[in-house]
């Protein structure tokens, strides 16, 4: 018994580098993602806002689906960061793109509408699924 849970043990070091490596990626993901829109998500949720707080789990949600795959999947933990910081860049990218494409997008989260938050967040996540499944090599 002693020996399976030693056994069992040898998986938390690449465990404790993954999981390191892994929120290092989400800090990294939240100061861009907060960086490139332009209204203050946090403290909008500080102030109660849902659309903010939708728009905002959403993309959190939608950049950890792919940085989920991309710990699955990788060969290495460098393999690993690579494709997080892939995963990062597309999903920033679907704020710019969803931005263009939806007019005065930060107002109408600053403004609270929900029905624009729930569109970010349900935008952020497919677009998540979908990276996450072609990280699926």
């Amino acid at each position: 018994m002693l020996e399976t849970t030693l056994s069992s043990l040898d998986g938390l070091p690449p465990f404790l580098a993954y999981f390191a490596v892994a929120i290092v990626l989400v800090l990294i993901f939240v100061r861009l993602y907060t960086w490139v829109t332009p209204q203050d998500e946090l403290a909008l949720i500080r102030a109660n806002n849902p659309a903010a707080a939708l728009a905002f789990g959403g993309a959190l949600i939608g950049f950890a689906l792919p940085l989920s795959s991309a710990i699955t999947h990788s060969l290495s933990l460098a393999d690993c960061a690579i494709w997080g910081a892939v995963a990062l860049v597309v999903q920033v990218l679907t704020f710019v793109v969803l931005r263009l494409s939806l007019k005065q997008l930060p107002e109408r989260i600053n403004n609270g509408e929900i029905a624009t938050g729930i569109l970010s967040a349900a935008t952020a996540i497919a677009v998540g699924l979908i990276n996450a499944a072609c990280m699926s090599y």
